[in-house]
């Protein structure tokens, strides 16, 4: 499958190493700054395009690697053309582009997956199978952690980041959701959020660098998220579930506890996932079916981040239908 990704950046290149692991090419990459664009396509034998519409006739796929805010509008124009899509999460900032999105991949039936990809680890993987076949029994409660660290720097070196109107959110939105697509997919559907929000570590930015918050869902099982930007010196996702006859833990990238299974230490990283992602799309495309990891899927990891900033913003807990 010939790919072309939109966006030249650190995650258009983190894309472009990915797809030269891959039997896939990269045939194009797309940025208004075609000088960036150009140093990327010279690392991997592709084409620089300033426009997307130039480059799409080369291409049978799109993986849209922009700001956060324009991720729904850049993968809608890639549908219209013909081409299937993988989009970076978030799937947008907010759900009126998600539902745009959404509506445009059912009147083109083209494929769009979300990149998610930690739900691909196979510590992950051996957790859901665990709570699909009933082995931690009844699940009650489950706590995710994206504890990291990003410098100043981070947030100074592109002019986007840390910013409402092209990030949308700051820990939780850019890192952290990664960690509460997990818990979201262990837990099942999430129906009310309690949340509070910061910005202490870092200045000259509009977002939080810290967010906590109690999610309850609709199993009535209670889920706690932590994601921070300001946890010097940054640690691994930890992920707990917790059943009333068993628990498993992924800590690290490693399975650390699950009770009745005495492999334990499975691993996968990230990297590693995300090509796991990417074999799964060019299947899906190729098989006609859908994605493991669909435009709901991204829509509903969204909606909580949504709850989580409406709860602070209001300074009380808040039921997702109200976002």
């Amino acid at each position: 499958m010939r790919f072309a990704i939109v966006g030249a950046g650190s995650i258009g290149a983190v894309h472009a190493r990915l797809l030269s692991d891959l039997e896939d090419e990269l045939v194009a990459v797309v940025d208004t700054d075609l000088e960036r664009a150009e140093q990327l396509a010279a690392q991997y034998g592709a084409r620089a395009y300033p426009d997307a519409a130039s480059a799409y006739s080369e291409v049978d796929a799109v993986s849209i690697c922009l700001p956060s805010a324009l991720h729904a509008d850049a993968a809608i124009e890639a549908l219209h053309a013909g081409k299937h899509v993988l989009v970076e999460k978030p799937v947008d900032i907010t759900l009126a582009a998600a539902d745009r999105l959404i509506a445009a991949q059912r009147r083109t039936g083209l494929t769009v997956s979300v990149v998610s990809q930690r739900r691909f680890q196979e510590p992950a993987t051996r957790i859901k199978q665990a709570v699909a076949d009933g082995a931690l029994g009844r699940i009650t409660s489950g706590i995710v952690e994206s504890a990291f660290y990003r410098p100043q720097s981070y947030y100074d070196g592109d002019g986007w980041r840390g910013t409402l109107a092209l990030d949308g959110g700051g820990a939780l939105m850019n890192q952290g959701i990664h960690a509460l697509d997990l818990l979201v997919w262990m837990l099942g559907r999430p129906v009310g959020v309690s949340a509070q929000t910061g910005r202490l570590a870092h200045d000259n930015i509009e977002v939080e660098d810290v967010a906590a918050a109690t999610i309850t869902f609709e199993s009535g099982a209670i889920g706690l998220l932590l994601a921070s930007t300001a946890a010097y010196p940054g640690r691994p996702v930890r992920l707990s579930i917790h059943g009333d006859r068993g628990t498993a833990v992924m800590d690290d990238d490693r399975l650390v506890a699950l009770t009745g299974a005495d492999d334990l230490g499975a691993q996968s990283s990230p990297r590693a996932a995300h090509l796991e992602q990417y074999r799964d799309f060019v299947a899906a495309v190729a098989e006609g079916r859908a994605p493991a990891i669909g435009l709901a899927d991204g829509r509903r990891s969204l909606a909580t981040v949504l709850a989580v900033y409406e709860s602070a913003r209001l300074g009380r807990p808040v039921e997702l239908q109200e976002v």
